[in-house]
């Protein structure tokens, strides 16, 4: 697939090598936040505390707890500034992406370079000297495994990008663990797979909403190679072994009622969803019929009432 990038960038954007003639230092603060994705990370630490309390069997100690986060924010905000450094250039090309700092000028690409590396060194020493070093390996591996794997290599390459891409998602889980044990076994195994087949069917749905954008840059997320019935049977599919798994860690003796029941109530609410979704794929309905964003909603919610269940049951066993 090929993009031919002579100013078809939305209305607004800096041109390479622009810059904004006033930058106001609360303004380049904000901009510099914005490079480490909050939203995201918000969502990264929802499945760290959590498993932190299920290691625990209990309340795990606060200052730990504390240093987890922090030292999660710093990686997971490097990792998404470095993402943001390389692919500046169809940033600006993607409505969704035309106001991120890069793209607007609010910093500059070397800034960006230095503050993505920074932040990867410092929470690695973090992990390392507060935390325990397993968890500052694991840390270090989810940044590489995004800025590497999937944003250098697959996401511009292959429609599986964002499944195995999600790879590096998945590990606050096995952190949230280790932070706690300094070792691992199989109930943070069995969360990090739930995070696993739970990332496509998740942002599947956002792809279909924006694929207009990812097919403008040539970046081949499913729903721009293949149709909506087709995208939404992987959905249906990821959606079933997602639940699945999920329920693994009762019979295993990790969880047991409550989270059992939450499990059961959110899952099968999500395969509604799911279902739903594919059935209006099936029926070809298109634009804003289609609800696609309902699944993608559903899906956030999901993984923090799973995620506060795994917190909770330690309590009520």
């Amino acid at each position: 697939m090929c993009v031919t990038a002579v100013e078809s960038r939305p209305a607004g954007v800096l041109g390479s090598g622009e810059r904004p003639t006033h930058r106001p230092f609360g303004a380049r603060v904000k901009a510099f936040v914005a490079l480490t994705k909050p939203r995201i990370i918000e969502l990264l630490l929802i499945t760290t505390v959590p498993v932190m309390f299920l290691a625990q069997q209990g309340v795990p100690d606060l200052k730990l707890v504390l240093l987890t986060c922090l030292g999660g924010y710093l990686s997971a905000g490097g990792a998404n500034a470095l993402n943001m450094y390389i692919d500046r250039d169809i940033d600006a090309l993607m409505d969704r992406t035309s106001q991120r700092p890069l793209v607007t000028g609010m910093v500059s690409p070397p800034e960006c370079l230095a503050f993505g590396i920074t932040l990867a060194v410092v929470s690695t020493l973090l992990f390392g000297l507060t935390v325990n070093w397993l968890s500052a390996w694991l840390s270090l591996g989810a940044l590489l495994f995004y800025v590497v794997v999937y944003t250098m290599i697959l996401k511009r390459r292959t429609a599986q990008n964002i499944v195995w891409g999600g790879i590096a998602g998945c590990m606050p889980v096995l952190i949230g663990w280790t932070a706690v044990k300094d070792s691992l076994t199989w109930a943070p195994v069995i969360l990090f797979l739930v995070i696993f087949f739970w990332t496509p069917p998740h942002y599947w749905p956002l792809s279909m909403k924006v694929k207009d954008d990812y097919a403008r840059v040539g970046v081949p997320m499913l729903p721009v190679i293949a149709s909506n019935k087709v995208v939404a049977k992987q959905i249906v599919i990821y959606s079933w072994v997602m639940v699945a798994v999920s329920l693994l860690l009762t019979p295993l003796g990790y969880t047991g009622w409550f989270y059992t029941a939450v499990a059961l109530a959110s899952g099968g609410w999500w395969l509604w969803e799911a279902h739903a979704l594919q059935n209006r794929a099936k029926a070809e309905v298109t634009g804003g019929k289609l609800k696609e964003m309902r699944l993608f909603h559903w899906s956030i919610t999901y993984v923090s009432l799973l995620f506060v269940a795994v917190a909770v049951d330690p309590f009520l066993r």
